[in-house]
């Protein structure tokens, strides 16, 4: 049976050898390695084709082309998440008892310092159960400014629109004027509890001076009729005085007959701000010098020795005409658009300011839209100047701050208050990375939108310096999801 098996299995090797190709000869191998190049090029182009039409049609991601912001992204204002303005008292609040202790206030520092300093001040007299002297302005700044708070402010407007709050009068009556005064520094940042305590100083006298306003009162853990007071006086009670409010709006309207919308660029690239920090990039050995002896010889700037490169590298430095003009190409702005520049004296003038220009020429000042009458009022009073760029970057459609600073902090809360309008901060240290890298070639030009569109992509205006007790949900939120609300708050 073995052998049978055997030689079935030879008689079946046989038969499939009949159907085995014969060894192919060289000729044959090479005609049809030709055949099968010919049929790989027809079917490469074939294909292409194809692909290059419906890269036509479909635009490649992002990844692969320069990001383009739709022109929403970049004008429109942002979402609201169902928050408005509530800065009014809540139902147990209670009008104030006038009574005859006084607190008096020297503000300091530039206009917006003031402000705030001002409007925590109003709410410490309520706390204190003080009558609010109207504050002195800080004249031994910088600007040496010798504004004081009517050439400014509104101040009947202040008065009486802060009167169920606080009793504010003008002066202190004559029979104070030589009266002994505490004069106090209050710590910065303090809480309820630690005015309440100092209250203990109406036993010896009837006058307490406060020699300065800023960063007097804590952020948090507040009452909230405290927290809503102090908003309440920053952006109801604080007008400008009329003049500035009506040049201020009349500067807008002529803005916005040019092109119809407008950026507000708060261009922080002054000769104290750039001393200061102690940046120089881009300057001269000369203008260098010039900065650095200013800071050695301010008295009252504490740092005195400043690494200029670990400065800019740390992101601590305005950025520079020419890094804003590439800043905002990148981001997609037409070379068209107006720029407003809300802003003092640019150092080195048109020779720095030219490598924005050369970018963005329809970059504008105040004093190209207003006349030299207009503007004679406020000669030699920069904060009453600053205070015409303030409404001006209100009123922008968009607003971008070079430099993290007072003024950026509290136009970007109005802004918000206001309706959430569009406030774009750059991130400064990523942006330096960005720019070095493409100065020595490290990346494409082409692929510079793509890194600085990423870069902010969560950077188009949260207001942190505006309290969350100013904003209230509305009522068509009460019934969003549980983690709806709480990603609403963790991005506002």
């Amino acid at each position: 049976m073995v052998k049978d098996r055997a030689f079935s299995h030879s008689r079946t090797l046989t038969a499939a050898n009949k159907f085995l190709p014969r060894k192919p000869s060289s000729s044959s191998i090479s005609l049809y390695i030709i055949f099968l190049f010919a049929f790989s090029i027809f079917v490469f182009n074939y294909y292409s084709k194809d692909i290059l039409e419906d890269e036509q049609k479909h635009p490649l991601p992002e990844e692969s082309q320069s990001l383009q912001l739709p022109r929403e992204m970049l004008w429109g204002a942002l979402d609201d998440y169902g928050l408005r303005p509530c800065v009014e008292p809540t139902a147990k609040y209670k009008a104030t008892q006038a009574r005859d202790r006084y607190l008096t206030v020297r503000s300091n520092g530039g206009l917006n310092q003031m402000r705030t300093g001002i409007s925590d001040m109003v709410a410490v007299a309520r706390i204190m159960n003080a009558t609010l002297v109207i504050p002195q302005l800080d004249k031994r700044s910088f600007w040496q400014d010798s504004s004081t708070f009517t050439d400014v402010f509104n101040e009947h407007h202040f008065i009486t629109s802060l009167q169920r709050d606080v009793r504010i009068v003008k002066e202190l009556p004559k029979e104070l004027e030589s009266a002994p005064r505490a004069r106090k520094h209050f710590s910065s940042w303090s809480g309820m509890s630690y005015y309440e305590e100092m209250t203990h100083l109406w036993k010896d006298y009837q006058v307490v001076h406060v020699a300065k306003s800023d960063s007097r009162l804590a952020n948090n853990e507040l009452p909230l009729d405290i927290q809503r007071l102090r908003c309440r006086a920053l952006y109801n009670a604080l007008r400008f005085f009329p003049p500035i409010e009506n040049l201020g709006k009349k500067l807008v309207e002529r803005l916005r007959s040019r092109a119809g919308r407008y950026i507000a660029l708060h261009l922080r690239y002054e000769k104290d701000m750039l001393s200061f920090t102690g940046c120089t990039s881009g300057l001269t050995d000369a203008e260098s010098e010039e900065l650095t002896i200013m800071r050695e010889t301010t008295s009252h700037w504490k740092m005195k020795k400043i690494n200029s490169t670990e400065q800019r590298l740390g992101g601590f430095c305005p950025l520079t005409p020419k890094e804003v003009g590439i800043f905002l190409q990148a981001l997609g702005y037409a070379p068209s658009t107006i720029i407003y520049i809300a802003a003092g004296e640019i150092y080195g003038g048109n020779t720095h300011l030219s490598e924005l220009t050369s970018l963005f020429p329809n970059v504008v000042f105040k004093e190209m839209i207003a006349t030299q009458e207009e503007l004679k009022a406020f000669s030699n009073h920069a904060s009453q100047n600053a205070a015409l760029d303030y409404i001006i970057s209100v009123e922008s459609d968009v607003f971008i701050p070079s430099y993290s600073g007072n003024m950026a902090r509290a136009v970007e809360g109005h802004r918000r208050f206001l309706g959430h309008r569009k406030t774009i901060t750059p991130d400064r240290k990523g942006l330096v990375e960005i720019f070095d890298k493409l100065e020595t070639a490290q990346f494409e030009r082409s692929s510079l939108s793509n890194l600085v569109m990423k870069l902010h992509k969560n950077r188009y205006s949260v207001a942190k310096s505006v309290h969350t007790q100013a904003m209230c949900l509305d009522h068509i939120f009460v019934e969003m999801k549980e983690h709806a609300k709480e990603e609403m708050i963790r991005q506002w």
